[in-house]
């Protein structure tokens, strides 16, 4: 375990979900909302209070990722082949040494949690979720929940754990009819600059003109399981 290992929390929101990542040893990712692959050596868990048994939810177990495989969602799950989303790809992440992660990471402002990837160093020190972002990755999250609660669906997010694979930091990019465009938190990458002393109104209003300039976004909708 090293300090820049990556880290991607998933969540568990179903107790037969849990047994299969605890007791059959993978948990699967939509390909659609990680294109470019799962590239993390551990997997942790954030489970809904019902499925952790707990009074509060949070990030109670976490893995090491042993393998990924691409397979329909319908062979992962073959009794719920009648699923909407069961010819959709998915990755099954194999996992191993499943261990309890004391103390757990708790939520306790309930901001809202899918997929993050964050560094080894963060987990182990985190005691709530928001200790899991660095200051570029909390920016560029308020801005992609912002535009997402705007109805802007084609947003993707790139968090600072991801460098090795992007070449950047924290960054969005955005679909556009006309092209994508990225909005970063570094200054020389991308096309906007995503500057962290701006109001988040003017950084909106910028985006808004860039993807009306771009002829309006891709209307898409990505699964969440």
């Amino acid at each position: 375990m090293y300090p820049d290992d990556r880290v991607l929390v998933g969540v568990i929101t179903r107790k037969k979900d849990l047994k299969l990542a605890h007791d059959h040893g993978w948990y699967r990712v939509p390909q659609s909302k990680m294109p470019r692959g799962v590239h993390a050596e551990y997997v942790a868990f954030f489970l809904s209070s019902r499925v952790a048994g707990k009074p509060d939810s949070g990030i109670y177990y976490y893995a090491r990722r042993d393998g990924v495989e691409l397979a329909y969602r319908r062979d992962l799950l073959p009794d719920e082949a009648n699923h909407p989303r069961a010819d959709e790809v998915y990755y099954q992440v194999q996992l191993a040494d499943w261990r309890e992660k004391v103390p757990p990471i708790l939520n306790p402002t309930r901001r809202t949690v899918a997929f993050i990837y964050t560094t080894w160093d963060r987990f182990v020190h985190a005691r709530e979720i928001k200790d899991l972002y660095s200051a570029a990755d909390y920016y560029v999250d308020r801005i992609y929940h912002a535009l997402r609660n705007r109805g802007l669906s084609a947003v993707e997010r790139y968090w600072d754990a991801e460098r090795r694979e992007t070449g950047a930091g924290a960054h969005l990019r955005i679909l556009c009819e006309h092209g994508a465009f990225t909005a970063s938190t570094e200054q020389m990458v991308g096309d906007l600059f995503l500057e962290d002393g701006a109001a988040d109104d003017a950084i909106l209003a910028k985006i808004r003109d860039e993807i009306t300039r771009r002829g309006g976004p891709v209307m898409i909708s990505l699964p969440l399981d």
